[in-house]
């Protein structure tokens, strides 16, 4: 068995969250956080930084470790086991442009609960969950800096 280490992250952005539509050919991985591997020499914060940008084109603030999750998968014949580990990222603008390269058709920042039933996967379901309740902690406390939103005209505040 193949032992394979990835990491990624859940980038927030005035409270919404990035996605990647994800298509191989005809087969579809639908909407996932972006992630990847490990490179030799890397550290974990460096690879999940990474592969946010290199995937989604968006530049991250590491705000906190989440969690990891575990599964495996066959590839041919042979077993691969895959450990990812999931860091909260803050986000300065909702820029995302999603590299096809990577077979990534489509990306966007996301409200909670359309995120929560877009995402693919239950394991990435969960951590959503979790980065989300310590999203809102941070920002209760005051540690989670949120960009004020630009005047506009003809609202409450003119005189």
């Amino acid at each position: 068995m193949e032992k394979n280490v990835s990491c990624g992250g859940i980038v927030i952005y005035r409270g919404k969250i990035l996605l990647l539509y994800k298509k191989v050919g005809n087969r579809s991985d639908g909407w996932v956080f972006p992630k990847g591997t490990v490179e030799e020499g890397e550290t974990h914060e460096e690879t999940a930084l990474r592969e946010v940008y290199e995937e989604s084109g968006a530049k991250g603030t590491i705000m906190g470790y989440i969690g990891s999750y575990s599964y495996s998968f066959r590839v041919h014949d042979q077993v691969i086991h895959k450990d990812v580990h999931w860091y909260l990222m803050q986000s300065q603008s909702f820029y995302s442009h999603p590299r096809q390269k990577e077979f990534f058709e489509d990306s966007g920042y996301y409200k909670y609960h359309e995120a929560i039933h877009l995402l693919s996967y239950p394991n990435e379901k969960q951590i959503l969950e979790k980065a989300y309740q310590e999203y809102l902690r941070l920002k209760h406390e005051r540690i989670w800096y949120e960009p004020r939103e630009p005047f506009q005209r003809g609202g409450a505040d003119e005189e």
